[in-house]
Order: C-alpha cells, then sequence, then structure tokens
C-alpha cells in the first residue's frame, strides 16, 4: 500500500482536488447557492490545487508537496473553523460574515453533521494525507572514503 501512495499520491491528491472544485461550482452554480465570505477564502486555497496538482500529475513531479501542502493546511484550518462556526453556537467572530450570507448558514445538513464547511474538510484532508504519503526519500548516497 504504501508504494501506491507513493507512486500515486499525487495523482490522488489531483482528483481529490478536482472533484471538490466540481463539486462547489456545482453548489454555487448549479444550485444557485451563495457563497459565505469563508467559502470564498477556501475556495482560494482549493482552486489552485487543480492547476498545480494536475501539472505535478503529468509531470510526475513528486516534490511538489512542498508547494501545495501549506495551501492544503491552510485550506483545512479554515474549513474546520468555519465547521465550528456553524456547529458550536458562539464560536467564531460575527463580524466576520456581516455581508452577505451568513458564514453559521448551512445549505445542506445530511445526516446531521455533514455540511459543506465539513465536505471541504475532508478534501483539504485528504489531500494532505496523500501529498505526505506520496513523499519520496532523498535517494542514499553512499560516500567512499
Amino acid at each position: 500500500m504504501g508504494n501506491f501512495f507513493k507512486n500515486f499520491g499525487v495523482y490522488l491528491a489531483w482528483l481529490v482536488a478536482l472533484v471538490a472544485t466540481g463539486g462547489s461550482l456545482y453548489f454555487s452554480e448549479a444550485l444557485h447557492y451563495i457563497p459565505c465570505q469563508l467559502c470564498w477564502y477556501q475556495r482560494i486555497f482549493m482552486y489552485p490545487l487543480v492547476f498545480i496538482l494536475g501539472i505535478a500529475s503529468f509531470r510526475h513531479d513528486h516534490r511538489i508537496s512542498i508547494y501545495t501542502l501549506p495551501l492544503s493546511v491552510m485550506g483545512a484550518a479554515l474549513a474546520l473553523f468555519h465547521y465550528l462556526e456553524q456547529k458550536v453556537p458562539g464560536f467564531g467572530f460575527p463580524e466576520l460574515c456581516k455581508v452577505g450570507v451568513p458564514c453559521s448558514a448551512s445549505y445542506i445538513n445530511w445526516a446531521g453533521f455533514i455540511t459543506i464547511p465539513m465536505l471541504s474538510l475532508i478534501a483539504f484532508v485528504l489531500i494532505v494525507i496523500c501529498l505526505l504519503a506520496s513523499k519520496r526519500q532523498p535517494e542514499q548516497s553512499s560516500i567512499d572514503e
């Protein structure tokens, strides 16, 4: 299983980013859910991953995690904050989403806990796991004395 992720982890991360981006566009463009301010910030972290991981996948560049892990971790932290804003009463900053859709609003609430920020958090965490699992160890060079 370890070799699978080392060989295909970047591809899987790219696939997750594609599905997450497609899902967010489906929610906003097909279902006409207006994204709140925190949703826009999560999109800022997710959308570039589609292009960066896509290029890295086609170039077989497994060193891309240096550039994409910070985006993914910050996106996951923001998604977790947004999820807590929705589910924990009194959590967050009320002045954050004063204009437009409130960040505490839930368009979906599947099984009582799956919301759009939770889907975003799952996507970012999956990308982080795939990228960490795909990191290759630097090859050991033998030093002749």
